[in-house]
């Protein structure tokens, strides 16, 4: 595990806990996948992933898994290539430590930026992106699959470590 941070609940509850996604796990985040998104990742997208070497980590609370992201490490940046928390835990900080826990490998590695790109009509993730640190750098054009064949725009964000 990468690290371990208590939750913030007033009643006693268990850590919550980074641990490396392995094979085995896949299926519980491409359930999640296609309760959180339009658009899922496949377990192909995973496995291929774990296969590359990605930083593939999940959030999780005793058996509960919260949430999880993959990261691709580059020269002297990461990017972000999936971060999802799963929707019966949204908008309880989750993502918030996902990403501090993201930064801190990060910056392990040496790393002087993060990278991500985000949906154009994803507001709140923009939005927490920004209260994050992230600036909008770009836009990749047609860059996300969308309903009925069409195409979505993706903000390409950066923060510096």
């Amino acid at each position: 595990p990468m690290m371990s941070v208590p939750q913030t609940p007033s009643h006693a509850a268990p850590q919550a806990t980074f641990e490396t996604l392995t094979a085995e796990r896949i299926a519980e985040l491409v359930a999640i996948e296609r309760l959180a998104y339009s658009h899922p990742w496949t377990a192909r997208n995973f496995a291929d992933s774990l296969q590359a070497g990605y930083n593939c980590q999940l959030l999780v609370a005793g058996a509960t898994l919260l949430g999880y992201f993959v990261a691709m490490q580059g020269v002297d940046e990461v990017h972000l290539l999936n971060i999802t928390v799963a929707p019966a835990y949204q908008r309880q900080g989750w993502s918030s430590l996902l990403m501090q826990g993201l930064a801190i490998w990060s910056r392990g590695r040496a790393a002087q930026c993060l990278w991500l790109e985000v949906r154009s009509s994803n507001h709140q993730a923009l939005a927490v992106y920004e209260h994050m640190g992230f600036v909008r750098v770009g836009r990749r054009k047609d860059y996300y699959p969308a309903d009925g064949g069409k195409r979505e725009d993706a903000v390409v964000m950066s923060k510096t470590l």
